[in-house]
């Protein structure tokens, strides 16, 4: 009769580096290409979570290879030139790049009346808000996306959805 191995570090921790480095290659090679369909983007921004637990756990088992690793000319190498790129990583250079733009264009367009809005669209104001009211939303062209999330408990990107991505 066999007897069931006991769940160790390894046992959990190589399976769950190997399953979500997978997961953050594909999603971040997809991300790249700028190919980000439905919850991509999220499952690599969330999901990485679970690829630092699994690191974290494997780093556990194999301490002491890495601690050898790290004493060679390569492994110190490696390190200090990753560690570099991080840190450079960090500065923009001047250069403003779409991430840094994300949420103040966010939360400008949620914060602007749906009259500005039309206009960004170029969507007439009556139809963008007979596009609203077809998912029960009424709205006056003054009101903007956050007032009416929550005014209808919504969330301002499913309104805001609504109003910029194409049916």
């Amino acid at each position: 009769m066999k007897t069931a191995k006991p769940f160790g570090l390894r046992t959990w921790s190589t399976p769950l580096t190997i399953g979500s480095f997978i997961l953050m290659t594909v999603t971040g090679v997809l991300m790249f290409f700028d190919v980000v369909p439905g919850y991509l983007s999220f499952a690599h921004e969330w999901f990485s979570w679970l690829f630092l637990l699994g690191t974290g756990g494997h780093i556990a088992v194999n301490f002491r290879p890495l601690t050898k690793h790290l004493r060679s000319n390569w492994g110190r190498a490696n390190t200090a030139i990753f560690a570099i790129l991080l840190v450079v990583s960090t500065f923009s250079f001047g250069r403003i790049t779409a991430p840094q733009l994300k949420w103040p264009i966010s939360n400008a367009l949620i914060e602007a009346p749906l009259s500005a809005l039309a206009d960004v669209t170029r969507t007439d104001r009556g139809a963008l808000l007979a596009k609203l009211k077809m998912h029960d939303i009424r709205a006056t062209p003054d009101q903007n996306i956050k007032e009416l999330a929550d005014m209808y408990g919504m969330d301002e990107f499913h309104i805001l959805g609504l109003i910029i991505l194409p049916e």
